[in-house]
């Protein structure tokens, strides 16, 4: 059994009210460790540490934190077996995943930041004539808290504490109480980069307690999360009164949109993946697929095909490209999904069954699902689903699927396939998201926004717009 503690102040401890959580494996059903359930007793603590540690890593020059972000960065890579084999435990995706992208994009992070905080300038403005000049100073709000969720664990809970940690700022972290494994690994590695003790405290448990607890402290001044769009209502509803910095990235449905003049093979293929990467629990993937009528039935024929031959099975095979759903509880909600899709007149077309693995028959694994949808206004096309459940259905002209496309709640990403220039300007600046990709997906440069628009969140991630986010502005004036 592998009891997890929390790190706090540069060391491991116990929750104080001997409070636990069972872990399970996804892939097999299995019980295999405990995870505290914090109270507001152990926050108090990280937030002390926290506190503590402020004043000396506040003013820290910029080059001592970026020396030791980039160590962090250098030592998840060194130790990337380790990493992948418990974020695949603790998740269920694909080990070959996890080493490709999760751990990897983990060390960006850090590198990123470490880079990325050297070169965060402020600006000045001189008013010519009057003898009068404005700068604008930028300096660390505190102590921060972040929050991150289950599907991306480490990929996720590291782009919010490294730029936190980069613009001098002592944060107060939550994993998901669901997927703790690789940041309680992460402290061993913050104690060998040098990381000063209490810059970083990583607090487990659920978010009705350890999560409620950070964000209703009264003094801690800014909330970074990603999660579910209900969670972050809830989020905001506590802290606007207490005037927090906030950030929000929430759920999304996301537009595929494709037309006949793509790059038919290159489409196919990337859909493929931007249907099911991570089992489809992305917040990205395009899991509304609209099709331009002249081409929907290739289409269609082709793209169930290449789904069958998706092979589901145990993370550690390296053959697999379907992994196990996060947990229980989350199976049988996709698994309902499915039904109300059936009784709404939906055709599943291939998939929508649990899958029994020889030797893990308690795992919670599912065929990648595609659904035939008649209409845009069907519960499968309006609710985030999170699995590897897709829903697809044609169009004939861009008005309508521009209609189809924005009429949902969300607007986080769109994804749009043609090779007609101004088709592409006409549409992507017609669509209600904050990303859009155009011939590709998931293609990430860490210096642009990242972010959504309606009940996908509110602010922005990613490059300087993090390091706004964590620190506070003062205009100063001068007369001479």
């Amino acid at each position: 059994m592998q009891n997890i503690q929390n790190y706090i102040n540069g060391s491991y401890h116990n929750p104080i009210q001997n409070n636990w959580i069972d872990n399970y494996n996804p892939s097999n059903g299995e019980v295999y460790g405990q995870t505290p359930n914090s109270t507001k007793a152990d926050i108090d603590n990280a937030y002390n540490a926290a506190k503590s540690a402020f004043k000396h890593w506040s003013q820290t020059t910029l080059e001592e934190r970026s020396r030791i972000l980039i160590k962090i960065s250098e030592l998840l890579e060194d130790n990337l077996d380790q990493f992948a084999e418990a974020e695949s435990k603790d998740n269920g995706k694909p080990i070959s995943l996890a080493k490709t992208v999760d751990i990897p994009r983990a060390a960006s992070n850090f590198r990123f930041y470490g880079n990325a905080i050297t070169q965060f300038a402020s600006e000045s403005h001189e008013s010519v004539g009057q003898q009068v000049i404005n700068y604008t100073l930028r300096q660390p709000i505190g102590v921060v808290g972040c929050i991150s969720p289950w599907n991306l664990p480490l990929y996720l809970f590291t782009w919010k504490i490294a730029p936190a940690i980069a613009a001098g700022n002592c944060v107060v972290a939550k994993p998901s109480e669901v997927t703790p494994m690789t940041a309680y690994l992460l402290g061993d590695i913050l104690n060998e980069a040098g990381l000063p003790k209490g810059v970083l405290n990583i607090i487990h448990g659920l978010g009705t307690t350890t999560g409620q607890a950070i964000i209703e402290h009264p003094d801690i001044k800014a909330i970074s999360f990603t999660g579910g769009t209900s969670t972050g209502a809830h989020i905001a509803k506590v802290t606007a009164p207490m005037f927090k910095k906030l950030s929000l990235e929430l759920g999304g449905k996301n537009p595929n949109i494709i037309f006949a003049d793509c790059n038919y093979e290159d489409m196919l293929e990337t859909t493929v993946r931007s249907s099911f990467a991570n089992q489809g629990q992305i917040c990205l993937c395009g899991s509304r697929i609209f099709v331009e009528a002249s081409i929907y039935n290739k289409f269609k024929i082709d793209f169930v095909q290449k789904v069958k031959e998706l092979k589901v099975g145990h993370p550690s095979n390296k053959n697999t490209n379907i992994g196990a759903l996060v947990s229980k509880s989350h199976l049988e909600k996709v698994l309902k999904y499915i039904e109300i899709a059936k009784k709404e007149n939906g055709e599943i077309l291939c998939g929508g069954n649990r899958v029994t693995l020889k030797g893990y028959e308690n795992g919670y694994y599912l065929e990648p699902t595609v659904i035939e949808v008649k209409t845009n206004d069907c519960t499968v096309n309006q609710e985030e689903i999170f699995g590897p459940v897709v829903a697809i259905m044609p169009f004939n002209t861009e008005e309508n699927v521009l209609q189809m496309a924005n009429k949902v709640k969300y607007g986080l990403s769109a994804t749009l396939w043609t090779n007609d220039l101004k088709k592409t300007m006409r549409i992507s600046n017609q669509l209600q998201a904050g990303i859009v990709w155009i011939n590709t997906w998931m293609l990430r440069d860490l210096r642009t926004p990242f972010g959504g628009i309606k009940a996908s969140g509110i602010g922005r991630e990613g490059g300087f717009e993090a390091l706004r986010f964590f620190t506070e502005s003062k205009n100063v004036c001068i007369k001479y």
